[in-house]
């Protein structure tokens, strides 16, 4: 993956739409601010890779946000598939599959990209940043999330995944536990005075920056706000100011 000095490439932005023409009409006003585009369920439900393909083309990357969980060989598809789709760099599972499923993904990710072309860098999810201690104890998860989280990752990097999705709570252990080059993807950051939502650990963008995080994933703060492009360009300032 080729990184920028722009503080803009720590940004992805999600594209929560659920049709093609809305996503594309919103990635237009603000392409130029951001390093790539989540697309997540919603959208690629809505339009499959043909999202890929016509966001991809406005410049910025694509996180491919799919979290396949399944068994090992279905998962390993999957993830042979999502690389091989033009502009994906990042691409994700989820580590509650396992060492053998998560095994079997890091393999299929070079499997799919001609020789001598960079591949996508592949992420396992951890706990959802939608859940606390309550919602993990219901699950059967037991321990506090931290715990939990610093368990998966190290379980992830042991099984040869490029970096996790987890919470700024988690993220400076993670660094100090994994390394500088395993990469952590922070969801759930938005500017200090906005709610939560449905999210349950949250951070701003300064908060996910000092903690380690390679990248933060911004929605509705962006998506909802009554100028995009300034709420897009307040969050790189704020992450410039960060680094």
């Amino acid at each position: 993956m080729t990184f920028d000095a722009h503080p803009r490439s720590s940004l992805i932005v999600a594209l929560d739409f659920d049709s093609l023409s809305s996503a594309l009409k919103f990635a237009k006003q603000v392409a130029d601010l951001v390093g790539l585009f989540k697309i997540g369920s919603q959208l690629f439900t809505a339009a499959g890779p043909m999202a890929v393909k016509e966001i991809s083309a406005l410049g910025p990357g694509i996180f491919l946000d799919l979290k396949f969980h399944d068994i090992p060989n279905t998962v390993a598809g999957a993830v042979l598939s999502s690389a091989a789709m033009s502009g994906v760099q990042l691409l994700n599972i989820h580590a509650l599959g396992g060492s053998t499923m998560m095994k079997a993904a890091a393999q299929a990710i070079s499997a799919g990209v001609p020789l001598g072309m960079d591949r996508p860098r592949l992420l396992a999810v951890t706990i959802l940043t939608s859940m606390d201690q309550k919602a993990m104890r219901e699950t059967g998860i037991s321990g506090a999330p931290k715990t939990r989280v610093l368990k998966l990752a190290s379980l992830a990097k042991n099984s040869g995944v490029d970096g996790v999705v987890a919470s700024v709570q988690e993220a400076k252990v993670i660094r100090k536990a994994c390394g500088r080059d395993f990469l952590i993807v922070t969801p759930g950051v938005r500017p200090k005075e906005k709610t939560s939502n449905d999210q349950a650990r949250t951070a701003t963008p300064t908060e996910a920056i000092r903690a380690g995080a390679d990248y933060i994933v911004v929605g509705r703060p962006i998506l909802a706000a009554d100028d995009p492009r300034a709420a897009a360009q307040a969050i790189v300032d704020e992450i410039a100011a960060a680094k």
